[in-house]
């Protein structure tokens, strides 16, 4: 292969592999899988990447390359598999234009029956955002 005058190049450069798996394995990343996924991610692929790159730019072997083009695939089909979170409008609600009533929030009481955040009090939910956009 590394006779044939091709410049193939893997699609990451190898430290980026390494640094990925290092996000991976962070406290904060896994809590944040675990939060969202209920299940901690599995960092071994961004390490085997890793090393598959550091073989390819040592030997330039055709399984390399491949193992890095198969993976890179993988990981973009697996990004491309989740749907989309929000349904998109195709028009602005009608009383857009309104002003809000910021002090009776109608959406978030009849969601709750009238309780605000299941049943907390007013100074508990204020205390509550506060708390919550301060470490946002």
């Amino acid at each position: 292969m590394a006779g044939t005058g091709t410049a193939w190049r893997p699609p990451r450069a190898c430290d980026d592999y390494w640094s990925e798996y290092k996000h991976c394995k962070s406290l904060l990343h896994r809590f944040h899988c675990y939060y969202t996924l209920g299940e901690p991610p599995s960092c071994q692929q961004w390490k085997a990447d890793y090393y598959t790159c550091r073989d390819w730019e040592k030997h330039q072997t055709t399984e390399a390359k491949e193992a890095l083009r198969g993976s890179e695939r993988q990981r973009v089909a697996q990004q491309q598999k989740h749907a989309s979170v929000w349904e998109l409008r195709k028009k602005p609600p009608a009383d857009w234009h309104l002003p809000l009533d910021y002090r009776n929030p109608k959406d978030s009481r009849a969601a709750t029956g009238g309780a605000g955040l299941g049943g907390l009090r007013e100074s508990d939910e204020q205390f509550f955002f506060f708390f919550f956009f301060l470490y946002i």
